[in-house]
């Protein structure tokens, strides 16, 4: 430590604390890193697949989640290692692309960091590493595009979507009801799709969750659905033919934003001043009417005076409307918000069949659902279960299923599931390496030997053998050419993934390919780490 002056003359201390900092260099940065990040593949690991394992995760203040769906479970853990906060990074990249496979696409990753410490110690130098696995990558993808299949989304009443939903739900905790989730899952996407330009807004679609019941009870409204009552007890329960005044103001009096004092010394100022305040109130409620509004729907809180004058003058209303619930009903209906009671007109009003209060079990708690909107047709999925974790897992599942459809939706190429893609590639890629003639044929032969890892990681998570399964799998591709073989993980009694029906988007396999081959010549790039001591 040492003091200094800076040009005005006042003083500043400097502190030396480099030498509090670890530097690592070379073999011993790159094993570090490594090391790191594959730690968190193997937490992974065995959550892949059907039969994965969940994992119960518990945040500093004492919340628990239960989950198998890898964003989540590496969102939640306690990262500290710069390093492998990339995988974090790529499992949450992978989620906001594609929506599924954040799993798989960590566990690949880890793979391939597994296959690099191997070549790492026979003395390779890590560029060279990271050019073959970049070219490896690049056979893998080309291999993938030839061996998908396009198939009709609309065929057999969209048929191939509710297989491709019940691929995605059935390593979930609701896999029991992947049946019934994935046809509502299918409904709500083509409900909101728009399959002439191959667009789906998923924006539309309202993912509302409420404890009680079962995962049975699941349903699709065909409307909006929101977690509020109306404001007073005795107003109408239903408007039909609603004409909507969407309001970002509250039903108060205007506060003046100074602080004053108002000295009242007798009766008649008192009540000069009640009457004011039940003007404002007065004024209010007949601009809504006046416009033509038979329902009102306020962001904010409404004063008890002013909740009593909208009972009286017969007009419903519901309060602490939420922010993200304005904008919907905004978009479905066609209404405008509007932010002052003086711009409320009959051209900024939204629109919609009927407006009713639900209620759900015994419980005293209601909803409100919006339905026949006017611009677009918005749809919610109101999930049940009987904890908290159960629904917010259903939730993830539910929202991994949706993702998966609409992909499909915009691209309707698939590869079949059970590791067969895997394998088919690390046959293609391992035939590519003989033509490899430089150093890289190493890291080319790793590059297949981690893509034949996924399998491998399947039948071990299934209670198979890993090593006869995927010798057998990748015998009977290479004599029957088939690309299709995988492993049975469901004891179905066929290893063709086609008569099993498991298939995923093609777009989700070539995504997670690139984007793991990514992330590890990134770590296999650096050399050199300054960190404190305790890193």
């Amino acid at each position: 430590m040492s003091l200094a002056f800076d040009d005005y003359g006042r003083p500043y201390i400097i502190l030396r604390d480099q030498g509090q900092k670890k530097r690592m260099k070379g073999l011993e940065a790159y094993k570090s890193n490594i090391l790191a990040a594959k730690a968190i593949a193997n937490t992974l690991q065995s959550s892949l697949g059907p039969k994965g394992m969940d994992k119960m995760l518990v945040s500093p203040d004492g919340d628990v989640s239960v989950t198998n769906d890898g964003a989540t479970i590496v969102e939640k853990m306690e990262i500290q290692h710069p390093t492998a906060k990339l995988l974090v990074e790529l499992s949450q990249s992978q989620d906001a692309e594609i929506g599924d496979g954040t799993t798989g696409v960590v566990v690949l990753a880890g793979k391939l960091l597994e296959q690099a410490l191997t070549l790492l110690d026979k003395g390779i130098h890590p560029l060279k590493i990271s050019d073959g696995f970049d070219r490896a990558c690049d056979v893998a993808i080309k291999h993938l595009e030839q061996i998908a299949e396009e198939i009709d989304i609309q065929a057999n009443d969209h048929e191939a979507l509710i297989q491709a939903a019940c691929t995605a739900l059935g390593s979930k905790v609701v896999s029991k009801r992947k049946r019934e989730l994935g046809k509502i899952a299918v409904t709500a996407v083509l409900d909101v799709a728009d399959l002439t330009r191959k667009d789906v807004n998923l924006d539309l679609i309202k993912i509302q969750t409420k404890t009680g019941g079962s995962v049975e009870d699941t349903r699709l409204i065909s409307g909006i659905l929101i977690d509020k009552d109306m404001s007073h007890p005795q107003m109408q329960k239903e408007v039909t033919d609603a004409k909507i005044c969407l309001l970002t103001c509250p039903f108060e009096p205007p506060k003046p934003k100074t602080k004053h004092n108002i000295n009242i010394s007798n009766a008649e100022d008192y009540n000069k001043l009640y009457q004011q305040e039940q003007q404002y109130f007065i004024d209010m409620v007949k601009l809504v009417k006046n416009s033509g509004a038979n329902i009102a729907l306020c962001q904010w809180g409404f004063d008890d005076e002013a909740n009593h004058l909208l009972l009286q003058n017969n007009l419903p209303a519901v309060r602490w409307v939420s922010g993200t619930d304005v904008e919907l009903i905004a978009m479905a209906t066609g209404a405008r918000i509007i932010p002052r009671f003086q711009e409320i007109t009959p051209e900024k009003l939204g629109k919609a069949g009927s407006i009713k209060e639900v209620q759900f079990g015994t419980s005293n708690e209601r909803m409100l659902v919006i339905e026949n909107c006017q611009c677009t047709k918005a749809v919610t999925i109101l999930i049940r279960g009987g904890s908290q974790m159960i629904v917010d897992e259903a939730k993830r599942s539910i929202h991994d299923a949706i993702c998966v459809i609409r992909n499909l939706i915009k691209d309707n190429r698939i590869v079949y599931g059970g590791g067969s893609a895997e394998l088919a590639c690390a046959l293609q890629v391992l035939q590519y390496a003989d033509e490899v003639s430089s150093v890289e044929q190493y890291a080319v032969r790793s590059f297949a030997d981690a893509l034949e890892g996924i399998p491998s990681c399947l039948a071990d998570n299934c209670g198979l053998n890993p090593i006869t399964s995927v010798a057998q799998a990748k015998s009977r591709q290479l004599s029957e050419k088939n690309p299709r073989i995988g492993i049975d993980c469901m004891d179905l009694g066929t290893t063709d993934m086609k008569e099993q029906r498991i298939y995923e988007t093609l777009s989700s396999k070539k995504q997670q390919i690139q984007l793991a081959t990514q992330v590890v010549k990134m770590i296999l790039k650096i050399d050199d780490v300054i960190a404190p001591d305790d890193y």
